[in-house]
């Protein structure tokens, strides 16, 4: 019974084989079609006049150009348990994207994962970090630093105390320096006394 059992299931077997037909009208194309345009990836823009400045919100900084679109900016998320930095690089994106974003400076070299992603009305890099996290002293000394993008040239960002100050403010949760509360107050008395 056995033997009569096995060739019924190999004719079961090759009746469910379903024989491709044979291709009607191929058609030739250029690969040079098929690959399609890459973009040129855009030059280091010129930030020898750029600096940094508080934004007028005052839960951010931009590194640009007076009264241009800024180039970087690093934004602190107050709200989040623990408060994030968001690292911005405002070139244009292609929604899925994503990158490493190096900066090298102040002795040390950070690695930040970005995204393509949407916000006032652009499509552009944006990673965010714990504030706590250690990659951000990159930014918190006074040297120079160089934060290159893929595809989207370096930004040579002079030294400066800004996004190091920034970022502890961050790290506070937004409190106010008590050396800084102590010199408003003294002002406001030298004031008076006036």
């Amino acid at each position: 019974m056995r033997c009569s059992l096995v060739p019924i299931v190999l004719i079961l077997a090759l009746a469910a084989c379903d024989r491709p037909e044979a291709p009607v009208g191929g058609q030739r194309i250029s690969l040079d079609d098929a690959r399609g345009t890459v973009e040129e990836p855009l030059a280091s823009p010129d930030t020898k006049d750029a600096k940094w400045t508080v934004a007028k919100n005052g839960q951010s900084i931009d590194f640009g150009i007076e009264g241009g679109k800024p180039f970087m900016s690093l934004s602190c998320k107050l709200k989040d348990a623990p408060p994030t930095i968001h690292i911005i690089r405002h070139v244009t994106t292609r929604p899925g994207e994503k990158a490493l974003f190096p900066v090298i400076g102040n002795g040390m070299i950070s690695r930040f994962k970005v995204d393509a992603t949407l916000a006032d009305g652009e499509w552009r890099w944006e990673g965010a970090v714990p504030a706590e996290d250690g990659s951000l002293e990159v930014f918190t000394g006074r040297r120079e630093l160089e934060a290159t993008l893929p595809g989207a040239g370096s930004l040579m960002i002079e030294g400066s105390a800004i996004p190091g100050e920034f970022i502890d403010w961050c790290r506070k949760g937004g409190a106010v320096a008590k050396a800084v509360e102590k010199e408003e107050d003294k002002a406001v008395e030298e004031m008076k006394a006036e």
